[in-house]
C-alpha cells in the first residue's frame, strides 16, 4: 500500500485547513495511518493516528482539541482535519502506515510512508 498526503498550503493563524492521505489499493485487516510534522530543524513528531476500522484513534497533547483524524471509505483515505492553527504548526506533514492494531506514536514503527505535504501557518 502506498500513501500519498495533499491538501497543505498557507493559512493564518486561528484557521483551519484539511489534509488527505490517499491510500492506493485496498487495506485488508488492520492497519494503522499516522501523520506525522517535521519543522525546520527539528525532528520528527507524531500528530495522531487512526485505525482503518475508523474504531481508535490517538492524538499528540500538542495538538489534542485542535485536530481530528478520520477516515473517509468512499476516498479510501484518511484525513486530518485542523482548526485554531498556530504558527507553531508550521511544519512539513506525513501520512504513514503499518499493519497491525496498536496506535504507534513513533515515527520508527511505520513503514509506509508518503511524500510530505508544507503547512505554513501565518501570523
Amino acid at each position: 500500500v502506498q500513501l500519498q498526503a495533499s491538501g497543505g498550503g498557507l493559512v493564518q493563524a486561528g484557521g483551519s485547513m484539511r489534509l488527505s492521505c490517499a491510500a492506493s489499493g485496498r487495506i485488508f485487516g488492520s492497519y494503522i495511518v499516522g501523520w506525522f510534522r517535521q519543522a525546520p530543524g527539528k525532528e520528527r513528531e507524531f500528530v495522531a493516528a487512526l485505525s482503518w476500522d475508523g474504531r481508535r484513534r490517538g492524538y499528540a497533547d500538542s495538538v489534542k482539541g485542535r485536530f481530528t483524524i478520520s477516515r473517509d471509505n468512499a476516498e479510501n483515505s484518511v484525513h486530518l482535519q485542523m482548526s485554531s492553527l498556530k504558527r507553531e504548526d508550521t511544519a512539513v506533514y506525513y501520512c504513514a502506515g503499518r499493519e497491525g492494531s496498536v496506535l504507534h506514536s513513533s515515527s520508527e514503527e511505520y513503514f509506509s510512508w508518503g511524500q510530505g505535504t508544507q503547512v505554513t501557518v501565518s501570523s
